[in-house]
């Protein structure tokens, strides 16, 4: 005891006291509150390394003021801050699963309403080891255990220890790059930047991206809005009587296939049809299949497709749109559109947790009634990949909510098996033999886009069973592509190419991704014009019989005979029903499409062509680019449409809330159990997922359906 006296009368002594103390309770938050999701050695090592530094940092500044006393003082109140805000995250984490950002603390007052009255409920018996270290140190400090130390100051010890903690942090971020490249560059969800780098840092980026984002927003004005009005009206296509209100009233399923290509229908491995029900939904008479569309996302790829899909607007040059500025943005997404104009619920079902690409939020500024995330369905080591449920799984254990949902509804499911790195367990996989590649991500992309083919075909049969089928138009699509360009080569010869003959125009051809329709007697076919993601929404909208001339969406509906077929990247190539035109550095490489080849002397024609076209795709871009950034939707409000209120939603609870207004609605209630006589239907899916599948019977139970009364 007498040593840990000393050690405490010394001023470094009292820092790294505190600092241990910071560090052990941050470690058992990372592991008993928050969800981190730490996948290998090197993530645990980062977990519990990046408490330290940053701590060691913020109580190092106390080490530069020359009265002891008050050196004392101040490491004690900051020492007091990082505790109250380490629990405070611990109790919004409970509630909000995420972490509190500058936004948050702006706003403290209505985070403050909303955690106030459950906050009591929210505790748990072993928060007291977030509290005992405080008695511990008024206990030292009573009994006067604790002396400030009289000797004289050294500010070369404290800019050595300043630095040394400046040090850890870079070396922190730099093993960070390493196991998550472009970390802060491409910010998937707020748990990366605190499993990677503590929340300190966490806090001080999300102060920084919220000052630079709040600088762009003050300096818009209306104003604005003028060009992007302009270009909008100029840009509109008119629809197609042909399908205009063909889908009014219709149940939306939108079903998004991660990581598909557009190569992968049709094909086969080892006389083996790689996907054959989406095969045969391609070419059904009722769909209408799209063989010339693109992805068009950047840096946040999944996340850039959901912005285009929801809202017609690009994702941003770098970075997430969803991450970066989603929270905060006004929205005039198709959820609330869908709901005002024909009284539509909407609900999202995904596997991962909510606050990845920050769903959890940006779904609530869409006007999304309902997200079901990685809470709602079953966590065994089996259930999941890296990614969250798998796709059977995912459906299967949808269905119960589906169900309870009053119609019409829209509702998008968001598959992952199909991800990166593509790994199933032999039992997934099945009879399903792999390409012999040389490359494993490759051959087992193939496997998994497998499995997803045979979790949609699941999911079409119980849509068929049970009714729903009849009343819906399924849309499918793929978000992006699934083989980088650094796979391509083995993938060639599965493609009947040459990989020594591999181009540029290769490569961009392939990212064609599905883009299919289908609704009973919708009248389909394969369609041939040229479109991207940009699209989606006017299409959609159209086909629901609403007109999108009041919206600013920077796409065009697909089956206008007024659609715009240029598909621009984000990268600013582009591609027209002619030419692939790739930007390099500000200079155009053209390839013709019919051929393939690179022209290398273009007629005067030509440039003056692909120079109009790239003026227009590069304004659509900035445009777009300048709504999202300064949050310009703010400004313009349509006709009859209200403005979103994301205090309006709450992701809590929702199963309940379901059940709680279809027994309000009674007779009145549209859910499909409801119209099935209050009988479930979940008894009508059936699966091959080994999960759900017993010893003794083939036919599953969905966790949690005895909870439909």
């Amino acid at each position: 005891m007498c040593k840990f006296r000393n050690f405490l009368a010394q001023r470094l002594g009292w820092i790294s006291f505190l600092v241990l103390l910071i560090w052990i309770k941050t470690v058992i938050a990372y592991y008993c509150d928050f969800n981190m999701g730490a996948a290998d050695p090197m993530q645990h090592f980062l977990l519990i390394l990046n408490p330290v530094f940053s701590t060691l940092f913020l109580l190092s500044l106390a080490l530069y003021f020359k009265n002891p006393r008050l050196t004392y003082w101040l490491a004690a109140g900051l020492y007091l801050i990082e505790s109250l805000l380490l629990y405070s995250n611990v109790l919004y984490y409970r509630e909000f699963n995420d972490f509190i950002s500058m936004n948050t603390i702006i706003n403290v007052s209505k985070v403050s309403k909303g955690l106030g009255s459950s906050a009591i409920a929210m505790a748990q018996p072993h928060d007291f080891l977030y509290g005992i270290d405080l008695i511990f140190i008024i206990i030292l400090a009573l009994s006067k255990q604790i002396k400030a130390d009289t000797r004289s100051r050294s500010l070369l010890q404290a800019a050595i220890i300043t630095s040394l903690a400046c040090l850890g942090m870079t070396a922190n971020l730099f093993l960070a790059e390493l196991n998550r490249p472009q970390l802060l560059v491409r910010t998937f969800d707020r748990t990366y930047i605190v499993k990677y780098l503590g929340l300190n840092n966490f806090l001080a980026y999300d102060s920084f991206k919220t000052a630079q984002s709040n600088t762009l927003r003050s300096s818009a004005q209306g104003t604005n809005m003028d060009p992007v009005l302009n270009f909008v009206q100029k840009h509109y296509a008119a629809p197609n009587p042909k399908y205009f209100g063909k889908a009014q009233g219709k149940n939306i399923i939108i079903i998004h296939l991660e990581s598909f290509q557009q190569f992968l229908i049709g094909s086969k491995i080892k006389n083996q049809e790689v996907t054959p029900f989406l095969n045969s939904l391609y070419h059904d008479n009722n769909t209408l299949a799209f063989e010339n569309f693109f992805h068009e996302v950047g840096q946040g790829k999944t996340s850039d497709a959901e912005t285009m899909l929801e809202t017609s607007l690009f994702g941003l040059p770098e970075g997430s749109f969803f991450t970066s500025l989603g929270s905060n943005n006004t929205f005039q997404a198709a959820p609330a559109i869908l709901a005002q104009k024909q009284a539509y619920t909407s609900a999202v079902f995904h596997g991962n947790i909510g606050s990845f690409w920050s769903r959890d939020t940006v779904y609530k500024n869409m006007g999304y009634n309902y997200f079901f995330d990685q809470k709602a369905y079953q966590q065994t080591p089996d259930s999941n990949t890296y990614w969250g449920s798998k796709d059977k799984l995912l459906f299967a254990e949808s269905i119960k909510y589906l169900e309870q949902l009053q119609q019409p509804f829209y509702t998008k499911f968001l598959t992952v098996t199909n991800h990166n790195p593509y790994e199933l367990s032999a039992s997934d996989v099945g009879d399903f033999q792999k390409p012999d590649t040389p490359n494993n991500m490759v051959n087992n992309y193939f496997a998994t886009a497998h499995y997803l083919d045979e979790a949609v075909h699941e999911f079409f049969n119980y849509l068929k069973d049970s009714g729903l089928y009849d009343n819906s138009v399924v849309i499918l699509y793929g978000d992006h592509f699934g083989l980088n360009e650094g796979d391509e080569k083995d993938l060639a010869p599965l493609l009947g190419q040459d990989p020594n003959n591999w181009t540029a125009f290769n490569h961009t051809s392939l990212q064609r991704v599905p883009f299919m329709i289908h609704m009973p007697k919708l009248k389909g076919g394969i369609q041939k014009q040229y479109g991207g993601e940009i699209d989606v929404l006017p299409t959609l909208m159209h086909l629901v019989g609403i007109d999108t001339k009041p919206y600013i969406y920077m796409g065009t509906d697909l089956l206008s005979p007024s659609h715009d077929q240029n598909v621009v990247f984000r990268n600013r190539s582009f591609i027209t029903p002619q030419y692939t035109v790739l930007n390099s550095n500000g200079h155009f490489n053209i390839y013709q499409n019919s051929t393939g080849t690179l022209i290398d002397q273009p007629t005067a024609q030509i440039k003056q062509k692909i120079n109009r076209i790239a003026r227009v795709k590069n304004q659509q871009l900035d445009l777009s680019d300048k709504i999202n950034k300064t949050n310009l939707l703010r400004f313009y409000t349509p006709p009859e449409f209200r403005p979103v209120n994301p205090a309006d939603y709450n992701y809590q609870n929702q199963f309940q809330k379901l059940l709680k207004i279809r027994d309000q609605l009674g007779k009145n209630s549209t859910s499909l159990y409801s119209r099935n006589n209050n009988k479930s239907s979940t008894d009508l899916y059936k699966t091959t997922a080994p999960e759900l599948l017993t010893n003794s019977d083939p036919i599953y139970e969905i966790p949690g359906s005895s909870n439909n009364k």
